[in-house]
């Protein structure tokens, strides 16, 4: 099933962000908590997760950003799209970006965007088969403070 994460399912999200790029869970502190309760709390954030047998196993953020140009219509980003190790190449992440773009669609969205930091060529193919592509636009980062 593909759907938005529940308030409840913090912990099964930031064990499923393992197979991203982090190196630990963080802190169950303040900062944490509230980070979850604003996230949690915004209606153009959008965390959604595939669960199979009662486990998140793939998940990608969507966030809509509100926009004075282009008709005053908003646009999406996305970020954050991660499988576990264990389930990729099955079209879970695909599930979840589809889902993405149907939260895009219904908030009329003239475009979305995603970044990712991969050079691999699957990893590319992968989104262009989304329905991404790498040539109308380019991107630049500015990274503050560690990475």
């Amino acid at each position: 099933m593909v759907r938005e994460a529940r308030k409840d399912e913090l912990d099964a999200l930031l064990e499923l962000y393992l197979n991203l790029h982090e190196e630990g869970i963080p802190e169950h502190d303040e900062h944490l908590a509230k980070t979850w309760e604003q996230i949690m709390d915004d209606p153009n954030h959008h965390i959604i997760v595939k669960e199979l047998d009662g486990r998140l196993i793939s998940s990608c953020v969507c966030v809509i950003i509100p926009n004075l140009t282009r008709g005053i219509r908003p646009y999406a980003f996305v970020e954050n799209v991660v499988t576990h190790k264990d389930y990729r190449k099955k079209g879970y992440a695909t599930e979840c970006l589809d889902y993405a773009k149907k939260i895009a669609m219904d908030n009329n969205c003239y475009k979305m965007m995603l970044l990712t930091g991969s050079k691999r060529e699957s990893t590319l193919r992968f989104y262009q088969n989304a329905g991404y592509n790498s040539n109308d636009k380019t991107a630049f980062i500015q990274w503050l403070g560690e990475k």
